[in-house]
């Protein structure tokens, strides 16, 4: 009989989190590896009297010498890569080891150092994939935020652990529902968009925000003898409130806003 009948699942632990760390270790290495050809790449052009004719032949002959002995991985295209990077991310002690070369591949196409940090703070922060920062990017988190403060205090939001004193800085006014893959020119009934949005629910999440997650959805209610139901339920945890959608495929109108507050006082009442 053990006397600790938790020590497989603390072995198992230990030998989980040695794993992701020396993936972890051996990702970093990888990228800084990619830096430090990237470097050589890049001041071995600036030898050249003519810079874009010398770094065009310079690639292609690297990858040429490289390729057939280190694969695909050293094509002139990667090898025009790790040039870029370099040229992003000139001082090697600014690469964090929590992000993957994946990550940084995304992160070089961003032109403004004040937006690339935020979304390297928010990738760190969140601990997101090459995917979702992708998707973030794609959807425009940081023009919606930029926007929401009048452009200020962006960064300064992105590595705030506390709460703003202001949910606009949390919550997207614009939302990009591009995911659902409806067809626009067909008609689009609220019906149609509640399921769409159901059927790729992890998106959706993705979309909000790294806070949220799905309740219910046709909460049915009673109110003074009427009964109405509720399109969609989430819950923000960073904020600790219910959120109410309703979905509209059209402007909502004046006789909407009773609706809606009926349902909040109802959580405000009954569920909180």
């Amino acid at each position: 009989m053990l006397v600790n009948q938790s020590i497989v699942a603390d072995i198992k632990t230990i030998i989980i989190s040695t794993r992701e760390k020396a993936k972890s270790s051996v990702d970093h290495e990888r990228t800084l590896m990619y830096w430090h050809i990237g470097k050589c790449i890049f001041e071995e052009e600036q030898q050249g009297k003519d810079r874009a004719a010398y770094g065009e032949y310079l690639t292609k002959y690297v990858s040429e010498q490289l390729e057939p002995e280190f694969g695909i991985g050293f094509s002139k295209r990667q090898i025009e890569l790790f040039r870029q990077f370099y040229h992003t991310f000139p001082v090697d002690n600014t690469l964090y080891p929590q992000l993957e070369w994946i990550h940084y591949k995304i992160l070089i196409r961003i032109e403004s150092t004040e937006k690339r940090d935020f979304y390297i703070s928010e990738t760190i922060r969140n601990n997101w994939t090459a995917r979702q920062l992708d998707h973030h990017i794609y959807s425009g988190l940081w023009e919606t935020l930029f926007l929401n403060t009048e452009g200020e205090n962006v960064s300064d939001l992105a590595s705030d652990e506390s709460v703003p004193a202001n949910t606009k800085e949390l919550n997207k006014e614009i939302v990009y529902l591009e995911f659902v893959e409806l067809d626009h020119s067909a008609f689009l009934c609220e019906k149609d968009l509640e399921q769409a949005i159901i059927a790729r629910l992890h998106d959706f999440l993705l979309e909000l925000g790294n806070d949220f997650t799905f309740v219910t959805r046709q909460k049915r209610l009673h109110e003074e003898g009427d009964e109405f139901f509720m399109d969609l339920v989430y819950y923000d945890r960073l904020l600790k409130s219910f959120v109410i959608i309703e979905t509209k495929t059209a402007k909502p109108t004046d006789q909407d806003i009773p609706r809606l507050q009926v349902h909040v006082n109802h959580y405000n009442r009954y569920e909180k």
